[in-house]
């Protein structure tokens, strides 16, 4: 079963609209996974990007997603903002700065925002935590997937919903609703490599 399946199964599943705790990387990536699963879920945005190179650079996606949210007006959509700490992010990836883009070095990046997202769902109750990363062309759902299953054993008050965001016109949707709303969009993933 893939991970699109598996997320509908998911959902199908659900009772009640439980707590879910999305880590979220940028306003552009946020559009269409927001609307949909704010159908199903409480949901508390959690923006942890220490990856994101410069400072500047982190508060314009912040900003982007914060405008974003303005637009939405849900009261029920909750926005956490983690601590910006490029320097540890640099020293746990250094090893892996001449890799190719969208190799080892990302596959580090995805996890480590991952469990920084997952430690906080189960230090605060969430019953679910996932990402919005699959939505982009350029992220590699199946690792995605693959770290969520792996975090979810690691964590294990917390489930993981899996997700393919780009599926089912999710991408298609994303784009048009972006061009709509004119946000601010990045030209690179985030990190001083991708910048370079």
């Amino acid at each position: 079963m893939n991970n699109y399946q598996l997320h509908k199964q998911e959902i199908r599943q659900l009772k009640g609209r439980p707590e879910l705790l999305i880590h979220i990387c940028c306003g552009v990536c946020s559009v269409y996974p927001l609307q949909y699963l704010s159908q199903y879920f409480k949901i508390t945005i959690y923006f942890a990007n220490s990856n994101i190179y410069p400072y500047e650079e982190f508060l314009k996606r912040l900003d982007a997603l914060e405008t974003y949210l303005r637009y939405l007006n849900d009261p029920e959509i909750k926005l956490i903002v983690a601590p910006y700490d490029n320097e540890s992010y640099q020293e746990k990836v250094q090893a892996l700065k001449d890799e190719p883009e969208g190799g080892k070095r990302c596959y580090l990046c995805y996890r480590l925002r991952m469990e920084e997202s997952f430690i906080y769902a189960e230090k605060h109750g969430y019953e679910y935590c996932t990402t919005v990363m699959s939505i982009s062309n350029r992220k590699n759902a199946d690792w995605l997937n693959e770290i969520g299953e792996d975090l979810q054993r690691k964590y294990p008050g917390v489930r993981y919903l899996h997700a393919d965001f780009k599926k089912g016109d999710g991408i298609t949707m994303n784009d048009k609703l972006n061009s709509e709303l004119n946000l601010y969009h990045q030209n690179y993933c985030g990190c001083i490599y991708s910048l370079r």
